[in-house]
């Protein structure tokens, strides 16, 4: 009896060690390829808010990381670097608003060394289908009107929605989605515009 359990414990031990080097082996081989696709959704989502063409791979390695968890509301943020000729034409980052109606919206911004906004997108929410969502492409343009406009300083109140003052449409029945968006995007602008040092930091988000 124990012979028999001994030799079935080492048919299992067996299989169980050719199961564990086939998957090591798949792995190795698919891992190329799932970090090449990884990479183009990355490119994919800053040619988003990039002029045509302007993302490339050159700009997945011209990054910093930057930890102030006060301004992009998450603990590190990477801050893209898109050059034209050798010089800074833009910062693309990832920034959280976390004061939405539903919890935190994820944003995408690209935005000039002087604050000027290029484009934002929205990447990830919890808002209401019919109110909050309104800060999808899909579902509206509304994410477009902060395109070509520049963040003067921390007391221009353009920045701001209609109700508070301010130039950003609000959603009917959802003002709080369309504010904490806009005060995200005046927040991370002012902070790229106050630090130009990060033009020149050595990157070290790879």
């Amino acid at each position: 009896m124990l012979k028999f359990v001994s030799k079935n414990a080492l048919l299992l031990g067996g299989a169980a060690a050719i199961c564990v080097l086939l998957v090591a082996g798949i792995n190795q081989l698919t891992a190329p390829e799932i970090a090449r696709q990884a990479e183009l959704e990355k490119l994919r989502l800053l040619q988003e808010v990039l002029p045509a063409g302007a993302a490339n791979a050159d700009l997945l390695h011209d990054c910093v990381l930057v930890a102030e968890p006060a301004i992009f509301a998450q603990p590190q943020a990477k801050v893209y670097r898109w050059r034209q000729q050798g010089q800074l034409a833009a910062y693309v980052t990832e920034t959280t608003a976390p004061d939405g109606y539903s919890g935190n919206i994820q944003l995408l911004a690209a935005i000039q060394p002087d604050g000027t906004i290029l484009a934002v997108r929205t990447l990830t929410h919890k808002e209401t289908p019919g109110l909050g969502d309104k800060i999808e492409t899909r579902k509206d343009d509304w994410i477009h009107s902060f395109q070509q406009q520049q963040v003067q300083g921390a007391d221009d109140k353009r920045f701001a929605v209609k109700k508070d003052g301010g130039q950003f449409d609000q959603f009917a029945g959802a003002t709080i989605t369309p504010r904490a968006v806009v005060a995200a995007v005046k927040r991370t602008a002012l902070y790229l515009t106050q630090h130009p040092e990060l033009a020149d930091q050595q990157s070290k988000c790879l």
